[in-house]
């Protein structure tokens, strides 16, 4: 910069003595002129170079100081897969991210011999303050979180520098990973089998303890069921004594006995030989008025229907403790083979199938 200063300044004198020779010459000064105008000349330059030294000398030192300050150098240094706690035991957050770092100049400290690992340990000591309150299974929230907490560049335990991370991932061991998703699948199974029991519960507590409660309660029903069709109701009443009697295991009272319709042949008092062999030995039973009852209803052997309901009752029986007549009535009406009984409750859904276990 000075060197251009200089030839500036020589550029612009010989331009100047080259404008006064030419202006002497045009009005014929006078031989003493010369001599004065070539000194004029020369002490031009060393004036102008004098006098931009001093200007330059003002300057004040802290400002060229300021102006010639090194920048902060700042290094960095990469991490991949640290294993980081998480809120659940055995199932770690894995950190990968790129730690940088500078001195901090007012902590007084001399040089350091390793930066990089305070840098390190003083961005995965914050991390970990933040993973070891978050649950595994939020692995792309707390990233997010990590990317914001960690951008800031922070003081480390001695003071000596200020680290942070860019670049910041999170993810967990692949086996974890699938146990969670595992895990995760369970919970909705054993949820929606156990909405599916607690409806099959309050359906069987419906039926056996409102509805088929004694005679009156099932007419009342039968006739909301049937559009309030009186007469077809009136022609129901004996199905719907059996149906009752069959429910709470008695026998159908002597007032109602009456309405009870008599097959075809005990009519013509022609009764079937076996059915002629079997009333000396027996009274009805439960599932003998049940099997009337379904017939009378038009359900007949083989029908979805007909053994559906059947276990519907026999499940209502069951819990009112009657589980010898219950079990009867399945092993007549259903195989059983797709009916265990455990504890007073049917381990089977409500389409006969076994329920999830709830568990890894």
């Amino acid at each position: 910069m000075t060197t251009g200063r200089k030839t500036t300044t020589v550029f612009l004198t010989i331009l100047c003595g080259l404008g006064l020779t030419i202006l002497g010459l045009t009005e014929q000064w006078p031989t003493w002129a010369w001599p004065i105008l070539a000194a004029l000349l020369l002490a031009a330059p060393a004036t102008a170079f004098k006098v931009a030294a001093l200007r330059r000398g003002s300057v004040p030192v802290a400002f060229e100081e300021h102006l010639t300050a090194a920048p902060i150098e700042r290094m960095e240094h990469h991490v991949s897969r640290v294993a980081l706690p998480s809120r659940w035991a055995d199932y770690d957050f894995l950190l990968s991210a790129t730690v940088r770092w500078y001195a901090d100049e007012g902590s007084g400290h001399g040089c350091l011999l390793n930066p990089a690992g305070l840098a390190v340990d003083a961005v995965l000591e914050r991390a970990r303050e933040i993973t070891e309150q978050r649950e595994p299974g939020r692995v792309s929230l707390v990233r997010h979180e990590l990317s914001g907490a960690l951008s800031s560049p922070l003081p480390d335990s001695t003071g000596q520098l200020r680290a942070m991370a860019e670049d910041v991932r999170l993810t967990l061991h692949e086996h974890d990973q699938e146990r969670l998703d595992s895990l995760a699948g369970v919970r909705k199974d054993q949820a929606v089998w156990e909405h599916q029991r607690k409806y099959e519960q309050s359906k069987r507590k419906y039926l056996g303890e409102d509805v088929l409660k004694d005679t009156g309660s099932a007419v009342v029903w039968w006739l909301a069921k049937n559009d309030e069709q009186v007469e077809r109701t009136v022609e129901d009443l004996g199905m719907l004594a059996r149906l009752t009697s069959a429910a709470n295991d008695t026998d159908v009272p002597e007032r109602l006995r009456d309405l009870i319709p008599q097959p075809r042949e005990e009519q013509d008092g022609e009764a079937p030989p076996d059915r002629l062999s079997a009333l000396p030995d027996r009274a009805p039973t439960a599932a003998d008025h049940l099997a009337d009852a379904l017939n009378a209803l038009g359900l007949e052997d083989g029908d979805t229907q007909r053994r559906l309901l059947a276990k519907q009752i026999a499940d209502a029986i069951r819990d009112q403790d009657q589980h010898e007549t219950a079990d009867d009535l399945v092993h007549r009406f259903d195989p059983p083979a797709a009916f265990t009984p455990d504890d007073g409750e049917s381990t089977a859904g409500t389409d006969g199938a076994t329920p999830p276990t709830p568990g890894v």
